[in-house]
């Protein structure tokens, strides 16, 4: 019974103190992780334009966003320059992979992306992408494997590079299990693992949620796992900060509960991939999130 857990690493301040308390804590509770990381510029407070997304104000509201990520950071790309997370962060980018985890690419500009990839075009979206898979090679001396979309946000130019790129699998979704994606009929030969549960940021606030029970909550909803294994998409600037503690009660929960803690890859090792299920791969809403996201459908049959 395995449980994967997924970290997109969104900021600079992220990476430079959240991810090193996560591996601390990970190392401690004998638990593999696979991190995913932004590669280029932060520009966190270019969110500020999502104030007008239905719902998005709400969200910020509940849960507690200056709390966690840090007025320096909400002012980056907007009165402050955003820097270059790459380039400042290549040596912990590195002491990642170097401790043992898997590592990926989550984005380059993480705000850009989120914001704007639904409705950019090819030569757009190749730019994002390809700035952010030569950044990730100048690092780590070889190109990525795996890549886990901003915000779950993606378009068909998105889903065609994940093919193109030669990325073994993606996490660019969430759903139920891991299948082949296939949008507007088209077929994405780049196997889809999606993320089955929903995040810390998603719950608390939400139906008498706090930090102090959440995770008794998170534990219940991963009770029966799915044959091929949950996987759990968590974040450097909230369990890697704020939030360390609920995050170190879930993995002595899960490990309690029989769960072997692994990195997305190895869940993709068990697979047996001429057997995987086709699935449209449609946008849509989920509770506790403001806006569309690239999910799971139904079953292709054709």
């Amino acid at each position: 019974m395995k449980l994967a857990l997924k970290i997109d690493v969104d900021t600079y301040r992220g990476t430079r103190v959240g991810v090193p308390r996560l591996i601390e804590t990970l190392k401690k509770h004998n638990a593999g992780a696979t991190f995913l990381f932004s590669l280029g510029p932060d520009r966190t407070g270019r969110a500020i334009t999502r104030a007008f997304r239905p719902g998005f104000m709400k969200k910020v509201a509940r849960t507690s966003v200056l709390e966690h990520y840090g007025i320096k950071t909400l002012l980056y790309g907007t009165l402050l320059p955003g820097p270059d997370i790459g380039k400042r962060c290549a040596d912990i980018m590195r002491g990642t992979r170097d401790a043992g985890f898997e590592v990926g690419i989550h984005t380059w500009d993480h705000v850009k992306w989120q914001d704007h990839v639904a409705r950019r075009g090819e030569r757009w979206t190749g730019e994002q992408m390809g700035a952010a898979y030569l950044r990730f090679s100048e690092i780590f001396g070889e190109p990525a494997r795996t890549h886990g979309a901003a915000g779950w946000q993606m378009n068909v130019h998105a889903l065609r590079l994940t093919q193109r790129l030669g990325f073994d699998y993606c996490s660019d979704t969430r759903g139920r299990c891991p299948f082949i994606p296939v949008y507007r009929g088209e077929i994405v030969a780049c196997p889809q693992l999606p993320t089955t549960l929903p995040t810390l940021d998603e719950l608390i606030g939400l139906q008498g949620l706090t930090a102090d029970n959440v995770a008794a909550h998170l534990l219940r909803l991963s009770e029966n796992p799915p044959p091929t294994g949950h996987i759990y998409t968590l974040h450097a600037e909230l369990e890697g900060m704020k939030l360390l503690p609920v995050f170190e009660a879930l993995l002595a929960g899960w490990k309690s509960m029989g769960y072997e803690l692994v990195p997305t890859r190895e869940l993709f090792g068990a697979l047996t991939l001429p057997a995987l299920p086709r699935h449209e791969l449609v946008m849509g809403e989920i509770p506790g999130r403001s806006g569309t996201l690239a999910l799971q459908g139904k079953e292709f049959l054709a």
